[in-house]
């Protein structure tokens, strides 16, 4: 069993809204930002995918430092 640096519940989290909730509101926004008239889309998406992409290096990091413990 391994021991990761950030807690499951933290790292679930983390994991959700890297892979999928930070992808989606940066599609939305960048889809529907426009016909809406939003000022600065292309900054948030730029935004959302940048925090997006922070969020999977620090649950990358977490992985690759993942120490065995016994059982």
């Amino acid at each position: 069993m391994k021991q990761y640096k950030l807690p499951s519940g933290a790292y679930t989290a983390l994991k959700w809204a890297g892979l999928v909730a930070c992808p989606a509101i940066a599609t939305f926004v960048g889809v529907v930002g426009p016909v809406w008239g939003m000022p600065f889309c292309d900054a948030v998406v730029t935004t959302v995918n940048a925090l997006g992409v922070c969020i999977g290096a620090l649950i990358g990091y977490s992985a690759a430092t993942a120490k065995e413990v016994g059982d």
